[in-house]
């Protein structure tokens, strides 16, 4: 698979499962995830999230903006690494705004605590198992009865 290739298949990935799972580091420095909705992933892999203000997401970011998100959907899976940036822009709010945030931000986008996060992404890894849950269990159930390693599907790394 090309590069390029690769860049899409990790992007798919993220589009298609709509919710991840954001990694931050606490004030202890241990590791802290929390399911948020991707907004938008450009072709690079860069994410944008909204969230508000007086969460700990963002208090995480702005003590340490190293971050992970990962994202699955059926026999698929993608891990991203970046950086972390929280983005109060008006303008930028107002433009990535939509009917799904309503829910959280009842009283629309200039809502005080609302506010974008921004991943800048480096690198990804990817996992996928073609042919589905079915193909999967037949491969683990081959690899039991003929005593040799589960090996299904594909992965790879691919910078951003």
């Amino acid at each position: 698979m090309t590069e390029e290739q690769a860049i899409s298949k990790v992007t798919d990935i993220i589009n298609d499962s709509k919710i991840g799972m954001l990694t931050t580091h606490n004030e202890d420095g241990a590791l802290v995830s929390r399911p948020l909705a991707v907004q938008e992933v450009k072709d690079d892999g860069d994410m944008w999230f909204f969230t508000g203000l007086g969460t700990s997401q963002v208090a995480h970011v702005r003590q340490d903006p190293r971050v992970n998100v990962s994202f699955g959907r059926n026999t698929e899976w993608v891990s991203v690494a970046g950086t972390a940036e929280v983005v109060t822009d008006r303008q930028k709010i107002h433009e990535m705004w939509n009917q799904v945030v309503e829910a959280w931000f009842p009283d629309g986008p200039d809502t005080p605590e609302v506010c974008l996060l921004r991943v800048d992404s480096d690198s990804a890894e990817y996992w996928t198992s073609p042919g589905g849950t079915a193909a999967t269990v037949l491969q683990w159930v081959k690899s039991k009865v003929t005593n040799s390693r589960f090996s299904v599907g594909e992965s790879g790394t691919v910078e951003l």
